[in-house]
């Protein structure tokens, strides 16, 4: 059995078998098919162990399973980041200030209100007053 764990270690690390063993033994905890025989004295001998009866599906290669492992990409130079002045920004900015200045030229010059300016309760009463009439 140790020598079988070796192999596995060979082709798998220790987290990559952790994870088979465990989405395998979680599979077979919910009622999966088996995917060897495996006598009836061998399972209760590992008492119906979904962990023991994966562990016997891996090490008998019975899994069809692939594992993916990204590897980095080289990178031949380092990535400095451009801080150069695009002249696109240039033309933007002469837009926007353009647009700042005809804002300025055809806006109102509004002042704030002061509480003289508010209509009092009698105005109100007697605007309503004329309306009806």
């Amino acid at each position: 059995m140790m020598g079988e764990l070796q192999d596995l270690e060979k082709k798998f690390t220790k987290y990559e078998i952790a994870r088979i063993l465990g989405a395998r033994a979680l599979q077979i905890a919910m009622d999966a098919p088996l995917l060897i025989k495996i006598e009836k004295e061998e399972l209760e001998r590992i008492r119906y162990d979904p962990i023991k009866i994966a562990e016997i599906e891996l090490r008998n290669d019975a899994l069809p399973i692939t594992i993916r492992r990204p590897l980095p990409a080289k990178a031949e130079k380092e990535l400095v980041a451009d801080v150069e002045d695009n002249p696109a920004d240039e033309k933007i900015d002469k837009i926007e200030a353009r647009d700042e200045e005809e804002i300025k030229q055809g806006a109102e010059i509004m002042e704030l209100a002061s509480p003289d300016d508010e209509p009092t309760e009698e105005s109100d009463s007697e605007e309503e007053a004329g309306e009806v009439d």
